[in-house]
């Protein structure tokens, strides 16, 4: 199953031999060139000749470029939640579903093409923290953080909250390193350090 953590541009459900929309084109174009070459370096002129269509079109369905982002992101975030929700439900417990997400992550990580977390390398672009971009981030950081501290809850891992966050600085370290990094080793060590948190925080709950 593919992870949540965009090594290939984030489709939308058609049915098959369905055409795509206008919209969900112009987001494919947008996704697949901010994804391989970076939000800024791309202009709108280059997502329109991607898409295949008029500038007039273009600014119909997205008046900025940033508002072009903020809907990538969305969009990304969408599938992400998906996905991991996905595992949640065919792993029968949260236990496994983590297992699972980490070893997403790692196979992940060795595809050709892997440049990291879309979001992390958007924010990275955008140094406003109260920008319309950087909130997008901002907010399905935080949702990673509330599901990872509920799936760590039903393991009986206590200090959740902590916990959620240590695996978030996991999860972010693992997109870096499957970049910059051999990719080959990041699922190894990153099934190391998310089983000591999880084996850390179960053994500190308390008795009954």
């Amino acid at each position: 199953m593919s992870t949540t953590t965009s090594g290939e541009p984030a489709r939308g459900p058609v049915g098959a031999g369905s055409p795509r929309s206008t919209r969900d084109r112009i987001l494919d174009a947008a996704t697949e060139l901010f994804y391989t070459q970076g939000v800024r370096a791309i202009s709108a002129d280059k997502i329109i000749e991607r898409a295949g269509i008029t500038k007039v079109t273009f600014y119909r369905h997205f008046r900025t470029k940033d508002a072009l982002v903020v809907a990538y992101l969305e969009r990304q975030a969408a599938w992400e939640r998906s996905a991991l929700e996905g595992l949640r439900t065919s792993a029968g417990d949260d236990a496994e579903a983590l297992r699972l997400f980490v070893a997403a992550i790692g196979a992940e990580s060795c595809k050709p093409g892997f440049r990291g977390c879309a979001f992390i390398n958007a924010a990275a672009e955008y140094a406003e923290p109260d920008g319309p971009v950087r909130r997008t981030v901002a907010e399905h950081r935080a949702w990673y953080r509330a599901t990872f501290a509920e799936m760590l809850g039903g393991m009986g891992v206590s200090g959740t909250a902590e916990a959620a966050d240590e695996l978030m600085m996991l999860r972010d370290g693992a997109m870096v390193s499957g970049y910059l990094d051999e990719p080959s080793r990041v699922g190894a060590a990153l099934e190391r350090a998310v089983t000591a948190i999880v084996d850390a925080g179960r053994a500190a709950r308390p008795a009954g």
